[in-house]
């Protein structure tokens, strides 16, 4: 956190007094620069509420991208080694390949009775996938919370 002197247009007043603020975010690097109003609290409060929303955005792209890295995983091109499934007519089974999963009964498969337990099994696989992205960043959460609890000089207070 820095103060310093309003730059531009504003006369007197604004040649005087250190109203400007100037946050950067350490960990991230973002740097966010406030010198619309008079005061400089009012300035830090903003600067602080827009500091956080571009912090808030940034977590929020960075899961949309670590969701879209699991899904694209998930779909592959139209290449023959991408197969989803295989039917072994000789010995009777089906294979779901992108969950690894196979079914020793083709007829029941064939005839949709047990077509059902692969949807159940793709729908888990893909909330296990989910819940692993989710997991990994409360862990990054709390490891960086952890490491500003120790930066810091004093207890935290609540």
């Amino acid at each position: 956190y820095q103060r310093r002197v309003h730059g531009g247009h504003g006369g007197q007043h604004a040649n005087k007094t250190d109203s400007a603020v100037r946050i950067t975010h350490i960990p991230s690097g973002l740097v966010i620069s406030c010198q619309d109003e008079r005061s400089q609290n009012v300035n830090k409060t903003k600067a602080m509420t827009t500091l956080s929303e571009r912090l808030l955005d940034l977590k929020a792209r960075e899961i949309r991208d670590r969701m879209a890295a699991v899904r694209k995983t998930q779909v592959t091109g139209t290449d023959r080694s991408d197969k989803v499934r295989t039917y072994h007519y000789g010995q009777g089974r089906v294979t779901d390949h992108r969950i690894g999963y196979t079914r020793n009964d083709l007829p029941a498969v064939l005839s949709g009775e047990s077509l059902g337990e692969f949807t159940m099994r793709l729908r888990e696989a893909d909330c296990l996938a989910i819940a692993e992205v989710r997991a990994a960043d409360l862990l990054d959460a709390v490891r960086s919370a952890v490491a500003a609890a120790k930066g810091r000089s004093r207890p935290v207070t609540t």
